[in-house]
């Protein structure tokens, strides 16, 4: 008993001389925290788009694949601290383009940290949740070039986009640039990031042709199945567990309100976008695809993402849903351009970002249709004629499309000289 109360004495003796945390102090470390779990959960998106691209696409590119998604993170993360993030909100800013130096120097001293971002979180957690967002502009592209294109200028061609091109457009909005100032709302990116990623997807596409045996001289289409359903169902459901960083730490602190809203129309639209593909899927093609639903709940996730935190969970339902047979329909719809895209990368992020950004202004009041369709058309134009002089200028002076003998042999064993599946023989002949 009488060492019960020396403790009891130690321990207020030490709270009396431990300084007084202030309300402040609290809540910045509160914020600070769930931006930093917001930022974790962004990067291991990245294992989703690796596993769902893999497995949609055939075994022997797997390798390619899967070295594709990793390099494209690091490429994303470091050249966002080069120069990226200086580009993306910078100091002097004519509201189209503007730089702020290189690298990532913090403000100096505690003061410094504190005053970033309103006091919410510091510079370094703003950084690093940032640069996760750019290096996912790029893993779009990933998907639809895949089993056709040489490594090294999809690795140059991701390198300057994610280094220059993305952090320019995305400074028309989240810098504060001209296309803000006009009223144009992306919440958390179906234009910024997702659109973005996919315009280039497209002109990718179209550049590099369809992969050999894929459609046939008659006009016929031939199906090339993904090697691994299983692989790319985790990636789906992996993509959707990030997805909850990436819209719940874009309210940019850890107001509990704003994040369960977010949360609950992230949650809503995925899920009502799985049921639009499902329905949409069985009566086009009379029976129920997987990866039509798989893709299905990230169109779902793609359309609410421009509007999670001012549309209503009843609402995010039909943007979800309709997200959903929007989705299916345009992958027929490309296929029928000739359009070869292995993974459904352009219906999903191109498409369902567009509509998703479209959404805001028809279910919110304080936004414009007429503007958002504005800023829709111009990161279109931008991200159009970026992509397709820097997919041409490569492929003028390195070419981008792997032999036809490389292409039939699989990807793994002409660009690496390695297999996915040691052992079992993997390619087949178109």
């Amino acid at each position: 008993m009488r060492f019960l109360f020396i403790l009891l004495f130690l321990n207020s003796t030490l709270l009396a001389d431990t300084p007084q945390i202030s309300v402040e102090q609290t809540l910045f470390t509160i914020n600070n925290t769930w931006m930093l779990i917001a930022a974790f959960l962004v990067f291991i998106m990245h294992l989703g788009f690796a596993t769902l691209e893999s497995g949609l696409t055939r075994a022997k590119n797997s390798v390619n694949i899967l070295f594709k998604n990793v390099s494209i993170v690091a490429i994303g993360i470091l050249t966002y601290a080069i120069c990226g993030f200086n580009l993306m909100y910078p100091g002097e800013f004519n509201g189209f383009i503007g730089f702020s130096g290189l690298g990532i120097d913090a403000p100096i001293g505690e003061e410094g940290l504190l005053n970033h971002a309103n006091g919410a979180y510091s510079y370094f957690t703003d950084f690093i949740f940032q640069a996760m967002f750019a290096a996912t502009a790029a893993t779009i592209v990933s998907g639809a070039v895949a089993e056709r294109i040489k490594l090294g200028s999809f690795l140059l061609f991701s390198t300057i986009y994610v280094a220059l091109i993305y952090p320019i457009a995305g400074s028309w909005k989240w810098g504060g640039g001209w296309l803000d100032t006009m009223g144009f709302y992306d919440f958390a990116g179906s234009t910024l990031v997702h659109s973005v990623g996919g315009w280039a997807a497209l002109v990718g596409a179209i550049i590099l042709g369809p992969r050999i045996g894929k459609y046939g001289k008659n006009g016929s289409i031939k199906p090339i199945m993904g090697h691994n359903m299983p692989l790319a169902t985790i990636g789906v459901f992996l993509l959707w567990f990030g997805w909850y960083g990436f819209n719940g730490g874009s309210v940019l602190s850890a107001d509990p309100g704003l994040v369960s809203l977010v949360v609950v129309t992230t949650t809503l639209s995925g899920a009502a976008g799985v049921i639009g593909a499902m329905i949409t899927s069985w009566i086009v093609s009379r029976k129920p695809d997987l990866s039509m639903i798989l893709n299905g709940s990230l169109a779902g996730l793609v359309s609410i993402t421009a509007g999670a935190d001012i549309i209503s969970p009843i609402n995010a339902i039909f943007v979800g849903f309709l997200g959903g047979i929007l989705v299916v329909l345009a992958v027929i719809q490309f296929d029928k351009l000739r359009i070869d895209d292995p993974v459904g990368a352009i219906s999903v992020h191109l498409v369902c970002g567009i509509w998703g950004t479209l959404a805001v202004g028809i279910f919110s009041k304080e936004y414009l249709v007429s503007t958002q369709l504005i800023g829709i058309l111009a990161y279109g134009a931008f991200c159009l004629i970026s992509a397709s002089l820097m997919f041409y200028t490569i492929k003028m002076i390195f070419g981008i499309r792997v032999s036809e003998e490389e292409e039939i042999l699989g990807l793994d064993i002409g660009e690496h000289e390695m297999e996915s599946y040691s052992g079992f023989q993997i390619f087949t002949i178109e």
